[in-house]
């Protein structure tokens, strides 16, 4: 009876400790509030509306994670937070945990997983153009000696800056704070073309007065994967993250929401990215 007595004792504190939280988990359940890293003009991925809510797709996807997580603390009135966080400062927000899931347009890539962490793959881009129509640019070798803009700390500047050393280019870089400034100093005639990813690009056309007067063009100079941004060394928050979006790919909604944000835009989902969803579609 004594041994049978200390097996059951135990057993109950295995049990207590795999239920004890750690991380964001632990954090949000103590706080009652989970804090979402929102980006202001990244259309059509996190963007304010006319009345200044945030949407987009990434916007949609984090908002099931939210659920998710409701679920698994059991509270339903978890509270949301949502705070704007642009180039410069995304990645310190994430990892000193003034944001707990950042909901943008943001690049996975080796260097920038020694900060954060990174969910699934959700939309997969690449480095492109945005000109006036009447510019006469179509390629990155016509921006010799022209001056372009580009949101600070992205992978884009990275791209193009070693795209003019390695071509001797001499391409004039204008650091801007998000790809809203981006657009409107192309409009005013500062610079002679914006830098940024494919369709970030065709989100900012879509929203000009005359989108006709701009064109996205040239091939694409670099293929980005993007990703929800979290903590590092936060398995068990990274898993419901993960297991929402798999469980997203393994029903097919996740295409729904990928058309209703992307399909406007002329962007319909591609080969590429439905087998990057069914990869992630993992089981139960």
């Amino acid at each position: 009876m004594k041994r049978i007595a200390i097996v059951l004792l135990l057993l109950a504190s295995g049990t207590a400790a795999a239920q004890e939280l750690a991380g964001t988990l632990k954090k949000v359940k103590e706080t009652g509030t989970i804090t979402l890293g929102i980006r202001e003009t990244s259309v059509p991925f996190s963007y304010l509306d006319e009345k200044q809510n945030a949407i987009g797709y990434s916007i949609d996807l984090c908002d099931k994670v939210v659920e998710a997580v409701k679920a698994e603390l059991k509270m339903p009135d978890l509270k949301v937070r949502r705070i704007p966080v642009v180039s410069q400062t995304r990645i310190p927000l994430v990892a000193n945990g003034t944001v707990d899931l950042e909901c943008g347009s943001t690049t996975n890539t080796l260097t920038r997983q020694k900060q954060a962490d990174f969910s699934h793959v959700t939309f997969i881009g690449g480095t492109r153009l945005l000109v006036k129509a009447k510019s006469g640019i179509k390629e990155v070798e016509d921006l010799r000696g022209r001056t372009i803009s580009v949101s600070q700390g992205t992978t884009n500047e990275r791209v193009i800056k070693n795209l003019s050393d390695k071509l001797n280019l001499g391409i004039r870089i204008l650091n801007v704070k998000d790809h809203g400034e981006g657009f409107l100093v192309l409009e005013s005639g500062r610079v002679d073309a914006n830098v940024s990813d494919d369709i970030q690009l065709m989100g900012l056309r879509s929203k000009a007065r005359n989108p006709n007067d701009y064109v996205v063009t040239g091939r694409l100079l670099s293929y980005e994967p993007f990703g929800l941004m979290l903590r590092r060394n936060d398995a068990d928050f990274k898993l419901v993250v993960n297991r929402t979006l798999s469980n997203l790919m393994r029903t097919g909604e996740i295409e729904k929401i990928y058309a209703k944000w992307f399909d406007p835009l002329g962007a319909p989902l591609g080969a590429t990215m439905r087998t990057a969803f069914e990869i992630q579609a993992l089981p139960e």
